[in-house]
């Protein structure tokens, strides 16, 4: 359809885990986003921007992904993109078919119900407010990190590497 989507963080974490019921971005978050894509596409620039929404991005402690499906209750689930969604999602609704076609016996195993995402159990997040600080830690850290990294072309920054550290990610 000639579109592309580009995310990128910039909305807060929100303390106890809290959830953003209007899904829109502020205007400041959208600018930021808005230069970023225009530095790295210049020609970008030419054309409008179609759309804007933030949503809840969900992170699981080993930044991995899982998709899975209930047998008694039939209930599917997919998640923990950690904000490659778009593409991801796309593989977590192919996969959740097969498991659903094999579980009704029409279909059997296949590549991707073979998929170690499959089925993973998740570890749960440290309690608040240890979740709040660490994710503010990394927040910041990473964003020195991008200051850090935009000076020096090529060389990454020790600073990403503790935000990745602090929050499990590495």
């Amino acid at each position: 359809e000639g579109r592309i989507t580009v995310g990128g963080r910039g909305m807060p974490y929100r303390f106890g885990s809290g959830i953003d019921h209007n899904g829109e971005p502020d205007a400041v978050t959208i600018e930021r986003l808005v230069a970023i894509l225009h530095k790295h596409f210049p020609e970008a620039a030419k054309y409008p921007i179609d759309h804007a929404w933030c949503g809840v991005v969900a992170v699981p402690r080993d930044w991995c992904a899982t998709v899975g499906l209930d047998r008694n209750t039939g209930l599917g689930w997919a998640g923990g993109y950690v904000g490659v969604g778009v593409s991801t999602s796309n593989l977590a609704g192919r996969t959740l078919a097969d498991l659903a076609l094999r579980d009704l016996g029409v279909g059997g195993e296949t590549d991707l119900t073979a998929l170690p995402w499959v089925d993973r159990r998740v570890r749960r997040w440290e309690p608040e407010p240890l979740r709040w600080l660490g994710v503010t830690a990394m927040y910041g850290l990473l964003t020195a990190a991008d200051r850090h990294e935009t000076g020096h072309e090529g060389r990454a920054s020790r600073l990403a590497r503790l935000g990745n550290w602090i929050t499990g990610r590495s």
